[in-house]
């Protein structure tokens, strides 16, 4: 993604161009997420799930910004914020906890013990590493999850569940509302993120797992990163397996491919995504051996 100090645009940009999408649920549950889009140096979708009284956050944003647009919109539902659930260890979904917690310092944040245990082990590298990039966005201090290691998640009644917990795959299933938080495991009109995933048994079981999302059959799949429209269905869940089987084309398209020779193979068969280079590049290095990413 482009890493420039103007990533975070104006406001007048950012409500032009920032994706908020929301559903009301038969149960009445109401499902909002919240994707700043171009405006960032991630596209990560936060989800907000109310009822009548109660909202509950999953995932923060990457940026202190973005996480007070969250803080904006839990205030605008008029209900009680219960809880934060953190769903995956990267810091674009939880590095916007910051604002979040000023404003709702009595919420509980949780998220899985190896969600919890990933942060810990590599929240000051991150911080390091991804400080300097976001600049004023960063945030001072990282928020720690406390561990939850329940599946399902309540809602005024209605359960969500989190399935595949305590892998690097884990996302977010409404059975009542067919509708699945893709969380890390989902992406659309992106270059896929692949610097995490550095075995090919790891991208196997990652497969596997989108394999097992489209059994649901869920009508609605918000992917955990994504530019333009929202895919409709499970064409992100699609779209997610096909590129992870092109990375693995290109790792086999030579003996020893280079940084350089993963690129290009992506670039070809993905053109459309020159905004999102960077992220290519970047997990071409790490999985060429050209760079440790932990």
């Amino acid at each position: 993604m482009n890493k420039s100090s103007n990533v975070f645009s104006t406001t007048a940009l950012f409500l032009a161009t920032t994706a908020v999408s929301s559903f009301a649920s038969a149960a009445d549950l109401n499902i909002t997420h919240y994707n700043p889009g171009e405006n960032a140096i991630f596209p990560a979708s936060s989800v907000l799930v109310s009822g009548e009284k109660e909202v509950v956050l999953f995932d923060a944003q990457f940026s202190v910004a973005d996480g007070q647009k969250l803080v904006e919109q839990i205030e605008a539902t008029g209900k009680e914020l219960s809880m934060i659930y953190i769903s995956s260890g990267d810091p674009d979904f939880y590095f916007g906890l910051e604002p979040l917690m000023d404003a709702f310092p009595g919420v509980d944040v949780v998220a899985s013990e190896a969600v919890v245990a990933h942060i810990k082990r590599t929240k000051d590298a991150k911080l390091e590493y991804w400080g300097p990039i976001l600049g004023e966005n960063s945030p001072s201090k990282v928020i720690v999850p406390t561990v939850l290691n329940d599946t399902t998640i309540s809602i005024e009644g209605e359960t969500i569940e989190v399935k595949e917990i305590n892998t690097h795959q884990a996302y977010l299933w409404v059975p009542s509302e067919k509708t699945v938080f893709g969380g890390v495991s989902v992406y659309s009109g992106v270059h896929v993120w692949m610097a995490d995933t550095q075995s090919k048994e790891i991208r196997h079981q990652w497969s596997q797992s989108l394999e097992r999302m489209k059994v649901l059959e869920p009508e609605v799949v918000i992917p955990g990163h994504y530019l333009g429209k929202m895919p409709s269905g499970v064409n992100g869940v699609q779209f997610t397996i096909d590129y992870v089987a092109d990375i693995e084309k290109a790792l086999e398209s030579k003996n020893n491919p280079t940084s350089g020779d993963i690129s290009r193979y992506m670039k070809k068969a993905y053109p459309q995504f020159s905004t999102t280079e960077g992220d290519l590049e970047l997990g071409a290095k790490v999985l060429s051996g050209e760079m440790q990413w932990h």
